[in-house]
C-alpha cells in the first residue's frame, strides 16, 4: 500500500490542479497581450516562426515594446493556428501544459535537493506536497492568468530541466548537455542567466558541502575556482546568445527606455520593502493585485526602507546560518533562490516597482526552504512522539489546509482575470490610487455605454496621472460619445501633447475621429505621422488606406494596401482595398448610386470592423440581410461586432443564427 500512496497522492494533487484552474480556460487577454497578441499581425501565421528569432520589431506591434523573445512568440503563433484566431481557450491551455510540466520537473529537484540533506522513506512524500504547495500557490495565478507572461513560465521550465538534467545525470556534465535547455529557454525570457548562480551554490552546498562562509576561507578557494571554472561553458554560452539578441535588437533601433523609468538609488531602496511583500504574500495570499499603484520611496529614513534593509539583512543571515549543517542546506539554498531570482527586477529601475507574477519563480525557492523547515520539525517530532498516528493525521490535515485554501485562491483569482471589467474593478479595489487601473475599469464602463460612470472614473484617473496619454485618448473617445466634440478634440490634442513621438496611438484614435467626421483631410496627416513612429501598424495602416478609398487617392490607396499585405498577407481588408485601387471603384461608397449586392454590404461590414466601428458594422449586415435573410456571413459579422462593443447576449443570439445556417 505504501508503495501506491506516492502516485495515489501525485493523481489527487494533479486532479485539484485542474480543477482549481477549471474556471480560467476562458479567461480573455489582458495588458500588454494587447499589442503582443491581440494586434500584433506576425503571431497570425506559421510562416514567421523562424523570423521570430531575428526580427525583434514582431514581437510587439509597439515599436516601444519591441524585442526578441522569440520562444514565446512562436508559442503564441502555434496557439493562433490552433484556436483559427484569437480563442483564449488554445492560448490558455498552451500555458497552463507548459506549466504542468515544469510541476513535474519541481518534483524531482525537490526531491533530490531534500533526499541529499535528509536520509528518510518520507522524503518524496515532503518532496511531493511542498510541489503540491507551489503548484496550487494563489500567487501563481497572476502568472498563469496573463498570457504574455508565459515567458516566466517557459524560462522557468527550461531553468528546471537544466537544473535536472545537471543533478541527475552528473557523469554526463562533461558533455554540457544541461546547457542546451538553458540555452533555449534564454529564448523565453532573460531569466535564465540567473541559472549560473543557482547552480553554483548547488554544487557547493550540496556535492563539496562548503557553507556560505566557507567560500570565503583560503583553503576552499581552490575549490571555488573549480566551480566557477566547472560553469564558465554555460555562462559563456547564456551571455553570448544574450548578447547576440541585444545586437539584434539595439541595430534596430534604439532600444526603448520606457520601462526604466525610475531613478536607480532610490528604487533599489524600494525593492527592499517590495521583497517583505513577496515574503508576506507567498504565506498570506490575500491581497493580490494586477496592477499596484505602489511607487518609489524617496526618503531613505522613510519606515518601510528601514523594514526592508532589516529584512534583507535577515535574509543574509538566515542564508548563512543555515548553510551550515547537511539536513539545513535546503533551507539555506531556497532562500538564496528567492533573493537570486528576484536581483534582474530589483537591479533594473523599471517602471512598475511590483508585480506579483515577479513572484513566480522567486516562489519556487521560498517553498522548498518552508517546505523543509516543516518536514524537519515533522522528523523532529516524529522521534519524540510515541503516538505516530496521530501525527501522521496532524500533517495530513495541515497539508490539506495549506493546499486547500490556496487552490480556493487560485479558483477565485480566476474569477477576477475572467474579463476586462472584474480585472480592473479589483485593481480599483486593491489599488485605488492607480490611475491606470481606474483609467481601464472607466474604459470597461464607456464599452458598455455607461458613459457616466466612465467619466467619473476618468476623472478620478487624472488625479493620479495628470499627464497620461492613454487617459487623455479615452477621454477624447467618450467626449466624442457623449456629442461633446469641443471637449473631445482639445484632450485628443492633449494625448498627442503627452506623447512625445514615443507612440502612434494618439495619433490614430484623433485620426479615427476624425475620419468618422468626415473631415479626411486632417485625418491624412495624423495618420502619416502615427506611422511615421510605428510604421508596423496595421490599425494605422487600414485607416488610412480608408481614407485614401473615401477620397479616391488610388495611388496612395495602392501603396497603403501593399504596406498592410506585407505586414499580414492574408489580410482581407487590404486585399479588398488593393482590389479597389486597381479597379478604382471604392469599397465603401456612402452616398452610392445604383445596386448593391449582400456581398457588398458584408465586404463594407468587415472594413466597418477592422477600423473599430461596430455598429457601423452591424448597420452594414442588416442591409446585408434585407438582401439574404440566410447570409451566415451577416449573422457571424452581426455577432462579433456586438461582442466587440460587450454585447453578450445580441451576440450569442447573433452567432446562434449563424451557426443555424452554416454548421
Amino acid at each position: 500500500m505504501k508503495k501506491l500512496l506516492l502516485p495515489i497522492i501525485s493523481l489527487i494533487l494533479f486532479g485539484v490542479l485542474i480543477l482549481s484552474y477549471s474556471n480560467h480556460f476562458n479567461n480573455t487577454f489582458h495588458f500588454d497581450d494587447s499589442h503582443t497578441i491581440e494586434s500584433n499581425p506576425y503571431i497570425r501565421s506559421l510562416d514567421n516562426l523562424v523570423k521570430f528569432f531575428y526580427s525583434p520589431e514582431m514581437f510587439s506591434s509597439l515599436p516601444s515594446h519591441r524585442g526578441l523573445r522569440p520562444l514565446v512568440s512562436v508559442s503564441l503563433a502555434i496557439d493562433y493556428w490552433l484556436g483559427n484566431g484569437l480563442n483564449p481557450f488554445y492560448f490558455q491551455l498552451s500555458t497552463f501544459i507548459w506549466y504542468c510540466l515544469m510541476v513535474v520537473l519541481l518534483f524531482y529537484v525537490y526531491k533530490k535537493m531534500i533526499g541529499q540533506a535528509v536520509q528518510n522513506e518520507w522524503t518524496p512524500f515532503a518532496a511531493l506536497l511542498i510541489t503540491g504547495w507551489y503548484a496550487l500557490h494563489t500567487a501563481n495565478a497572476e502568472t498563469i492568468n496573463y498570457i504574455i507572461s508565459r515567458s516566466d513560465v517557459l524560462s522557468t521550465f527550461f531553468i528546471m530541466l537544466s537544473f535536472a538534467i545537471f543533478v541527475y545525470a552528473p557523469k554526463i556534465r562533461k558533455y554540457y548537455i544541461y546547457i542546451i535547455p538553458a540555452a533555449i529557454g534564454l529564448f523565453a525570457k532573460e531569466t535564465l542567466l540567473t541559472l549560473v548562480i543557482i547552480l553554483f551554490f548547488y554544487i557547493n552546498f550540496f556535492e563539496k558541502n562548503l557553507s556560505v562562509s566557507d567560500h570565503f576561507k583560503t583553503k576552499n578557494l581552490g575549490n571555488v575556482f573549480k566551480t566557477i571554472l566547472s560553469l564558465l561553458p554555460l555562462f559563456i554560452c547564456l551571455a553570448g546568445i544574450y548578447y547576440i539578441e541585444f545586437k539584434i535588437s539595439s541595430t534596430n533601433g534604439p532600444i526603448s527606455t520606457k520601462d526604466m523609468a525610475n531613478p536607480f538609488g532610490y528604487y533599489v531602496l524600494t525593492q527592499s520593502y517590495v521583497w517583505v511583500r513577496y515574503f508576506i504574500e507567498f504565506f498570506i495570499p490575500a491581497n493580490l493585485t494586477a496592477d499596484s499603484d505602489w511607487t518609489i520611496i524617496r526618503n531613505i529614513f522613510d519606515e518601510r526602507i528601514i523594514i526592508g534593509l532589516v529584512f534583507v539583512s535577515g535574509l543574509v543571515y538566515a542564508i548563512f546560518k543555515t548553510s551550515h549543517k547537511k539536513e539545513t542546506k535546503p533551507i539555506s539554498f531556497g532562500l538564496m533562490w528567492f533573493a537570486v531570482s528576484l536581483l534582474p527586477t530589483s537591479l533594473v529601475p523599471l517602471a512598475e516597482v511590483t508585480n506579483d507574477h515577479r513572484m513566480f519563480y522567486a516562489s519556487i525557492g521560498l517553498a522548498l526552504a518552508a517546505g523543509h523547515i516543516m518536514y524537519l520539525f515533522f522528523l523532529g517530532l516524529k522521534e519524540k512522539s510515541a503516538n505516530i498516528r496521530d501525527l501522521k493525521i496532524f500533517i495530513f490535515v495541515l497539508a490539506i489546509h495549506i493546499i486547500g485554501l490556496n487552490a480556493y485562491g487560485v479558483y477565485q483569482r480566476n474569477k477576477v482575470w475572467k474579463t476586462e471589467e472584474s480585472l480592473w474593478l479589483d485593481v480599483t479595489e486593491k489599488s485605488p490610487a492607480n490611475g491606470r487601473g481606474l483609467m481601464n475599469y472607466g474604459l470597461t464602463q464607456m464599452g458598455k455605454g455607461n458613459y457616466a460612470l466612465a467619466d467619473i472614473y476618468f476623472t478620478k484617473a487624472l488625479i493620479y496621472t495628470p499627464y497620461y496619454e492613454s487617459l487623455f485618448i479615452n477621454i477624447g473617445i467618450l467626449k466624442g460619445l457623449m456629442g461633446k466634440e469641443e471637449e473631445a478634440e482639445i484632450n485628443f490634442k492633449k494625448a498627442i501633447e503627452y506623447n512625445h513621438r514615443s507612440s502612434h496611438n494618439s495619433y490614430f484614435y484623433y485620426a479615427r475621429y476624425l475620419a468618422n467626421k468626415g473631415k479626411y483631410a486632417e485625418a491624412e496627416p495624423l495618420l502619416l505621422e502615427g506611422i511615421a513612429i510605428n510604421p508596423y501598424s496595421d490599425e494605422s495602416l487600414l485607416l488610412l488606406a480608408s481614407v485614401y478609398n473615401e477620397t479616391q487617392q488610388w495611388e496612395k490607396l495602392m501603396e497603403t494596401s501593399n504596406k498592410i499585405l506585407q505586414i499580414d498577407p492574408n489580410n482581407v481588408v487590404g486585399k479588398l482595398y488593393l482590389n479597389a485601387s486597381k479597379d478604382k471603384k471604392m469599397v465603401i461608397q456612402r452616398n452610392l448610386k445604383g445596386k448593391q449586392t449582400a456581398a457588398d454590404y458584408i465586404n463594407q461590414s468587415l472594413v466597418y470592423y477592422n477600423n473599430n466601428e461596430p455598429q457601423k458594422c452591424i448597420d452594414a449586415c442588416k442591409e446585408a440581410l434585407k438582401l439574404d435573410p440566410k447570409s451566415a456571413d451577416a449573422y457571424n459579422n452581426i455577432g462579433v461586432a456586438y461582442n466587440k462593443m460587450s454585447q453578450w447576449q445580441n451576440a450569442i443570439d447573433a452567432l446562434t443564427k449563424a451557426i443555424e445556417l452554416r454548421p
